[in-house]
């Protein structure tokens, strides 16, 4: 990287294809060494795929940042069960879009990935589980998959190997909850999305209980160019505990928002240089990681390595890699309430915790935004936070309280400057993208000043 050339650092793999002329087509893919990685993956032992991969040191690309390898390492084998995969594609967390512009773009990197997969774990059935509002993509995944089969390589004997795999593109009802593995699984088997009790993990008892593997998009789609170009190739890129490339998605207040593809370890204050920094004539104020779920950074956060170890010592967690950026016009308290009415509706109702706990966070929050909070509502949103955090079924309700902990670490006095002075002190419309006026001056739009005598209303 250098100060001319800052984009240098980027590593477009699964994105390098994006600009092309019909990059979701297979002869596209083709062109960019598609279906290579396939090839060698047949000429191998399926237990030596599963040992690269590990080898590789390609880690779950979804959140917590499991090792790939060692996930499809836990299948069983030999034990007279069929084995199956699961691509979790409900990308549905704010601030989280990396999933989605990839399958629309590049569908066939995620087939060829789950074909390898399938081959390593022994599966001859794989799924992938599509949030079902994206119908654009649904449509772009059945053409892929309809491509793959006339080419040869799904269904029976890919390739001439002797191999075979059908796919199956199933598109969920549109809740945040399946993003959850187990609930994914219950909602696939045609039941309610709920999480499961754990063990069994669906490692042992997953899909129709039977051992399952659940990958992420990204995992899977990463895996090709492991076969392709090598272990030392991948291991080339990001850090010893976090190697290889990734997406980052950036959002908010930046000035040229998108995915980035970079190596892990990259830094913030390295990708706003390439995108432009925050909107002009602001500062940053604060942002995630890892989306809205992952603890939430300030402005002495911008060198922390983006990789899981980096972030994690640093107080909180890579996750999906959607870095929202929220610039000094944002309200923290409107933004986490926001966040959190978001947790509230989604919460599946399972568990008292997450239940009960997430509906009255909105009410205090919703009571603290309006002004109208009282003295003691700050230890009460934190003591409603902590009975969440760690308690509830599954992660929802850890990611429902992580933003209410650290925005009260960060940004306490905020809270309370609502409670002495009764009402919100930032103006909501000044965070917005019509926030310039006509002169073009940057800044906070007057409360009195419409959308419409702005002109972006009719």
């Amino acid at each position: 990287m250098t100060a001319e050339h800052p984009e240098k650092l980027l590593s477009p793999v699964l994105s390098d294809s994006w600009d092309d002329d019909r990059p979701w087509t297979l002869d596209t893919y083709r062109r960019h060494d598609g279906y290579k990685g396939l090839h060698e993956a047949l000429r191998m032992d399926p237990d030596a795929v599963i040992a690269l991969v590990k080898d590789a040191g390609l880690r779950g690309r979804g959140g917590a940042g499991f090792p790939t390898g060692m996930k499809w390492q836990f299948i069983p084998q030999g034990d007279g069960k069929p084995h199956y995969l699961v691509v979790n594609a409900d990308e549905s967390e704010p601030g989280t879009c990396k999933d989605i512009p990839l399958l629309f773009a590049n569908p066939h990197s995620l087939i060829e990935g789950m074909i390898i997969a399938s081959y390593a774990i022994r599966c001859s059935h794989a799924f992938i589980y599509l949030r079902g509002e994206t119908v654009p993509v649904l449509r772009r995944l059945h053409a892929a998959v309809a491509e793959a089969y006339a080419a040869g390589y799904l269904g029976k004997d890919v390739l001439g190997s002797g191999f075979d795999l059908d796919i199956t593109v199933h598109a969920g009802a549109g809740a945040y909850i399946c993003g959850e593995e187990t609930a994914l699984l219950d909602s696939l088997e045609g039941r309610r999305g709920q999480p499961r009790l754990r063990p069994p993990f669906p490692a042992i008892a997953g899909l129709y209980a039977c051992p399952t593997v659940v990958n992420n998009v990204e995992s899977i789609a990463s895996v090709p160019s492991i076969l392709h170009r090598g272990k030392e190739w991948f291991r080339s890129m990001g850090s010893e505990k976090s190697p290889g490339f990734t997406l980052y998605s950036l959002s908010g207040h930046v000035t040229n928002p998108g995915q980035y593809e970079a190596p892990l370890g990259i830094t913030l204050r390295q990708l706003l240089e390439i995108t432009g920094g925050v909107r002009e004539g602001h500062r940053l104020k604060f942002w995630t990681p890892g989306g809205s779920s992952t603890p939430m950074f300030t402005e002495e956060h911008l060198d922390v390595a983006l990789d899981y170890e980096g972030v994690g010592a640093a107080g909180s967690m890579l996750g999906t890699k959607a870095l929202q950026i929220f610039d000094e016009t944002t309200c923290v308290v409107r933004a986490v309430t926001r966040w959190t009415e978001f947790y509230a509706h989604e919460s599946c109702g399972k568990c008292t915790p997450c239940r009960e706990g997430t509906y009255w966070l909105v009410q205090l929050l919703r009571r603290i935004e309006a002004g109208k909070g009282v003295e003691g509502d700050l230890e009460k949103l934190n003591d409603i936070a902590d009975n969440i955090n760690g308690k509830s079924f599954c992660a929802l309700g850890d990611g429902a309280a992580s933003p209410i902990f650290s925005s009260l670490q960060y940004f306490r006095e905020e809270y309370e400057q609502h409670l002495r002075e009764g009402r919100c002190p930032f103006d909501p419309a000044a965070s917005t993208v019509w926030a310039d006026d006509a002169r073009g001056r940057r800044g906070y739009v007057p409360t009195h000043q419409s959308a419409q005598e702005k002109g972006v209303l009719a």
